[in-house]
């Protein structure tokens, strides 16, 4: 019986090492999302900028490929940015469960 217990609470604690390492793999993706998202608004910025130093019109074919990929960029770091925190509620209702189940890991993790 004793041996039971212990092999449950060490399956329950590699389930909720598991989970962490899940969650840190969405930190990661959210990392990249942001990282995404900054680039057009970087390149966007120095566009404004230099507006000065050039006509609109005479270099519009430049811009509507720049600005279709300006908006792919936004709408992938946008779902990146929004797919990442929907799995981190995900795990972290995950880890809740297995808390409320063993409650020998609860007091180790908060």
């Amino acid at each position: 019986m004793k041996n039971k217990n212990i092999e449950n609470t060490s399956i329950a604690i590699n389930e909720v090492q598991l989970l962490l390492a899940e969650k840190r793999t969405s930190l990661s993706v959210l990392r990249t999302g942001i990282a995404v998202l900054a680039l057009p608004l970087s390149v966007l910025s120095i566009l404004i900028a230099t507006s000065n130093y050039y006509d609109v019109l005479t270099v519009i074919p430049f811009l509507i490929p720049l600005g279709a990929l300006v908006l792919s960029l936004i709408v992938l770091g946008g779902y990146l940015i929004v797919r990442s925190m929907i799995r981190m509620r995900h795990y972290e209702h995950l880890i809740r469960q297995l808390k409320r189940k063993h409650s020998l890991i609860a007091e180790f993790i908060d």
